[in-house]
C-alpha cells in the first residue's frame, strides 16, 4: 500500500509513535489523515499541523471507536487504512491491580477489536482494506517487569494474525507494527530495570514511521524497526529452553533488584 490519497485513522495519535506515523502519513500525501487520541487538546494540535481532523476517543469503549469510525468517513470518505496504535506501559506482576490488567487488555486487545468490527464490513464489501495494529517486540518475546502489558501485547500479536489468515480472501491486509524501545513518554533515560537496557539501543518515533511506510509499501505482515527482534524470535523459535534460560538471567540482573514484592 501507497499511502497517497488514501484515507488514513490513528489511534493514539496525539504523540509518540502515533504522532509520528500522523505527520508521516500527512507528508507521504494522505487524502486525510484522522488523529485520534484520548487527549483532545494534544489531538488537535497535531491535527491543526498536519490538516487533519482530531476526534476525542477513549479506545475502549466501543460506542467511542464507530463514532470515530463514522465521523472520519463523513469527512474524507472510506477509510483505507486504520492504524490501531494507542498503548500505555503498565509494570508489574500477579500482583497488578486487576484495573490494570482490564485497562491493557481493553486498550491493547479489545481497541483492536473494535475497530475491526467497525471497519472490516465496509471494506469487505469494497474488497479491500488496511489494518495496522501496533503490538510490541514483548507481544513476540515478554516484557519483564511487565506482565499486564506483555500479555496483552501477545494477544494483540494473535488477533493481528488472525485477522490476517481470516480475511485474507476478503483483500484485508494487515500489519503488526513490533518495535523494542522507542523514545516516547513511556521510554525515558530515566527509566529503570531493563528500561535501562532497552534504551541503549531505543529508536525515535519518526524512525519508526519510516519503518512503517517501508513495511506498508512491500505489505510486510511483521514491521520490525529493530532487526535484531527477528533474530530474538528465531531464538526463541529454535531453542524455547535456552531463550527461557537467557531471560531467567535478564530477569535476576535487571529486575528482580527493584522487585518490592513476591
Amino acid at each position: 500500500m501507497k499511502i497517497l490519497d488514501k484515507v488514513v485513522v490513528v489511534t493514539g495519535g496525539a504523540s509518540g509513535i502515533g504522532r509520528s506515523l500522523c505527520r508521516r502519513f500527512a507528508a507521504a500525501g494522505a487524502k486525510g489523515v484522522v488523529v485520534s487520541d484520548s487527549n483532545a487538546e494534544e489531538a488537535a494540535n497535531v491535527a491543526r499541523e498536519i490538516g487533519g481532523l482530531a476526534v476525542t476517543t477513549d479506545v475502549r469503549n466501543e460506542a467511542d471507536v464507530r463514532k470515530l469510525v463514522a465521523l472520519a468517513t463523513k469527512a474524507y470518505g472510506p477509510i483505507d487504512l486504520f492504524c490501531s496504535n494507542a498503548g500505555i506501559s503498565v509494570p508489574g506482576g500477579v500482583e497488578a491491580q486487576d484495573s490494570d490488567w482490564q485497562r491493557c487488555w481493553d486498550i491493547h486487545v479489545m481497541a483492536h477489536v473494535y475497530a475491526a468490527r467497525a471497519v472490516l464490513p465496509s471494506m469487505i464489501a469494497r474488497g479491500g482494506g488496511y489494518l495496522l495494529q501496533t503490538g510490541s517486540a514483548g507481544g513476540l518475546l515478554t516484557t519483564l517487569g511487565a506482565a499486564p502489558y506483555a500479555i496483552s501485547k501477545h494477544a494483540a500479536v494473535a488477533f493481528a494474525e488472525w485477522l490476517s489468515i481470516t480475511h485474507a480472501r476478503h483483500g484485508i491486509k494487515v500489519s503488526c507494527l513490533c518495535p523494542l524501545g522507542v523514545k516516547t513518554g513511556m521510554l525515558s533515560e530515566e527509566t529503570e530495570g531493563i528500561g535501562k537496557l532497552i534504551m541503549q539501543t531505543a529508536i525515535s518515533p519518526e524512525v519508526v514511521a519510516e519503518h512503517v511506510i517501508a513495511g506498508l509499501e512491500k505489505e510486510d505482515f511483521l514491521i520490525l524497526p529493530h532487526p535484531e527482534v527477528l533474530e530474538y524470535f528465531k531464538s526463541k523459535a529454535n531453542n524455547y529452553e535456552r531463550w527461557l534460560h537467557h531471560m531467567r538471567k535478564e530477569q535476576e540482573q535487571y529486575v528482580a533488584p527493584l522487585m518490592t514484592s513476591l
